[in-house]
Protein backbone atom coordinates (compact mmCIF):
# COMPACT_ATOMS: atom_id res chain seq x y z
CA UNK A 1 0.00 0.00 0.00
CA UNK A 2 3.02 2.73 1.28
CA UNK A 3 5.09 2.76 -1.68
CA UNK A 4 8.99 3.60 -1.38
CA UNK A 5 8.22 7.49 -3.25
CA UNK A 6 4.52 7.63 -1.04
CA UNK A 7 6.59 7.10 1.90
CA UNK A 8 9.68 9.53 0.56
CA UNK A 9 7.09 12.06 -0.19
CA UNK A 10 5.57 11.77 3.34
CA UNK A 11 8.83 12.78 4.94
CA UNK A 12 9.31 15.56 2.63
CA UNK A 13 5.36 16.76 4.16
CA UNK A 14 6.77 16.45 7.27
CA UNK A 15 9.99 18.34 6.58
CA UNK A 16 7.72 20.92 4.96
CA UNK A 17 5.80 21.47 7.91
CA UNK A 18 8.12 21.72 10.47
CA UNK A 19 10.61 24.20 8.22
CA UNK A 20 7.07 25.93 7.72
CA UNK A 21 7.49 26.07 3.85
CA UNK A 22 4.52 26.52 2.31
CA UNK A 23 5.65 25.95 -1.29
CA UNK A 24 6.96 22.80 -0.40
CA UNK A 25 3.84 22.15 2.00
CA UNK A 26 2.00 22.47 -1.43
CA UNK A 27 4.08 21.04 -4.06
CA UNK A 28 4.05 17.45 -2.49
CA UNK A 29 0.65 17.90 -1.32
CA UNK A 30 -0.37 18.01 -4.40
CA UNK A 31 2.06 15.70 -5.75
CA UNK A 32 0.38 12.66 -2.80
CA UNK A 33 -3.16 13.54 -4.31
CA UNK A 34 -1.99 12.87 -7.97
CA UNK A 35 -0.48 9.74 -6.87
CA UNK A 36 -3.74 9.06 -4.61
CA UNK A 37 -6.02 9.18 -7.77
CA UNK A 38 -3.90 7.01 -10.04
CA UNK A 39 -2.99 9.94 -12.01
CA UNK A 40 0.82 9.68 -11.32
CA UNK A 41 1.79 8.12 -14.58
CA UNK A 42 1.51 10.41 -17.39
CA UNK A 43 0.72 13.56 -14.90
CA UNK A 44 4.50 12.88 -13.38
CA UNK A 45 6.21 12.82 -16.94
CA UNK A 46 4.13 15.79 -18.21
CA UNK A 47 4.96 17.94 -15.01
CA UNK A 48 8.42 16.85 -14.88
CA UNK A 49 8.79 18.01 -18.90
CA UNK A 50 6.44 21.13 -19.02
CA UNK A 51 6.59 22.18 -14.97
CA UNK A 52 10.56 24.37 -14.93
CA UNK A 53 9.02 26.25 -17.76
CA UNK A 54 5.94 26.71 -16.33
CA UNK A 55 7.68 27.95 -13.16
CA UNK A 56 9.97 30.13 -15.09
CA UNK A 57 6.91 31.60 -16.74
CA UNK A 58 5.15 32.20 -13.45
CA UNK A 59 8.14 33.80 -12.25
CA UNK A 60 8.73 35.96 -14.79
CA UNK A 61 5.12 37.22 -14.47
CA UNK A 62 5.96 37.97 -11.06
CA UNK A 63 8.50 39.62 -11.83
CA UNK A 64 6.78 41.84 -14.55
CA UNK A 65 3.92 42.86 -12.53
CA UNK A 66 5.49 46.35 -11.31
CA UNK A 67 5.23 47.09 -14.99
CA UNK A 68 2.38 45.87 -15.75
CA UNK A 69 0.84 47.88 -13.13
CA UNK A 70 2.68 51.05 -13.56
CA UNK A 71 4.95 50.49 -10.30
CA UNK A 72 8.02 50.96 -12.44
CA UNK A 73 8.39 53.00 -15.42
CA UNK A 74 10.99 53.85 -18.06
CA UNK A 75 11.81 57.17 -15.24
CA UNK A 76 12.76 54.16 -12.86
CA UNK A 77 15.07 52.24 -15.40
CA UNK A 78 16.40 55.27 -16.76
CA UNK A 79 17.74 56.31 -12.67
CA UNK A 80 18.45 52.65 -11.89
CA UNK A 81 21.53 52.90 -14.03
CA UNK A 82 22.71 55.58 -12.22
CA UNK A 83 23.22 53.49 -9.19
CA UNK A 84 26.00 51.22 -8.28
CA UNK A 85 23.92 48.69 -6.96
CA UNK A 86 21.66 48.50 -10.04
CA UNK A 87 24.73 47.61 -11.63
CA UNK A 88 25.09 44.54 -9.50
CA UNK A 89 21.68 43.66 -9.42
CA UNK A 90 21.61 43.46 -13.74
CA UNK A 91 25.09 41.93 -13.61
CA UNK A 92 23.72 39.46 -11.35
CA UNK A 93 20.29 38.62 -13.24
CA UNK A 94 22.40 38.00 -16.32
CA UNK A 95 24.83 35.46 -14.58
CA UNK A 96 22.00 33.36 -12.86
CA UNK A 97 20.03 33.06 -16.73
CA UNK A 98 22.90 31.88 -17.84
CA UNK A 99 23.44 29.62 -14.84
CA UNK A 100 19.92 28.58 -15.00
CA UNK A 101 20.45 27.96 -18.75
CA UNK A 102 23.07 25.45 -17.81
CA UNK A 103 21.62 24.18 -15.27
CA UNK A 104 18.95 22.49 -17.88
CA UNK A 105 21.15 21.27 -19.87
CA UNK A 106 22.83 19.49 -16.66
CA UNK A 107 19.29 18.24 -16.00
CA UNK A 108 18.45 17.39 -19.47
CA UNK A 109 21.52 15.30 -19.88
CA UNK A 110 21.97 14.07 -16.57
CA UNK A 111 18.42 13.63 -14.86
CA UNK A 112 20.07 11.36 -11.70
CA UNK A 113 21.68 14.66 -10.76
CA UNK A 114 18.02 15.54 -9.83
CA UNK A 115 18.10 13.96 -6.43
CA UNK A 116 21.38 15.71 -4.84
CA UNK A 117 19.92 18.94 -6.14
CA UNK A 118 16.53 17.96 -4.43
CA UNK A 119 17.93 16.96 -1.36
CA UNK A 120 20.10 20.11 -1.14
CA UNK A 121 17.39 22.33 -1.60
CA UNK A 122 15.55 20.68 0.87
CA UNK A 123 18.27 20.47 3.22
CA UNK A 124 18.67 24.66 2.65
CA UNK A 125 15.19 25.32 3.41
CA UNK A 126 14.71 23.29 6.09
CA UNK A 127 17.82 24.09 8.12
CA UNK A 128 18.56 27.43 6.80
CA UNK A 129 15.00 28.92 6.16
CA UNK A 130 16.48 29.10 2.40
CA UNK A 131 13.47 29.11 -0.37
CA UNK A 132 12.88 26.32 -2.80
CA UNK A 133 14.08 28.12 -5.98
CA UNK A 134 16.88 25.87 -5.96
CA UNK A 135 17.06 22.94 -7.88
CA UNK A 136 17.82 24.87 -11.17
CA UNK A 137 20.22 27.37 -10.32
CA UNK A 138 21.80 24.70 -8.09
CA UNK A 139 22.26 22.45 -11.62
CA UNK A 140 23.53 25.82 -12.82
CA UNK A 141 26.19 26.39 -10.55
CA UNK A 142 26.87 22.73 -10.68
CA UNK A 143 27.02 22.32 -14.40
CA UNK A 144 29.02 25.44 -14.41
CA UNK A 145 31.55 23.92 -11.31
CA UNK A 146 31.72 20.53 -13.51
CA UNK A 147 32.98 22.27 -16.36
CA UNK A 148 35.39 23.87 -14.29
CA UNK A 149 36.56 20.53 -12.72
CA UNK A 150 37.35 19.20 -16.53
CA UNK A 151 39.11 22.04 -17.59
CA UNK A 152 41.60 21.26 -14.70
CA UNK A 153 41.52 17.04 -15.36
Amino acid sequence: MFSQSLIFLILLLGIGVIAKNQSLIIAVFVLIVLKAAGLDSKAFSFLQSKGINWGVTIITIAVLAPIASGEIGFRDLGGAFKSPYAWVALISGVAVALLAKGGIVLLAEDPHITTALVLGTILAVSLFKGVAVGPLIGAGIAYMAMKIFELFK
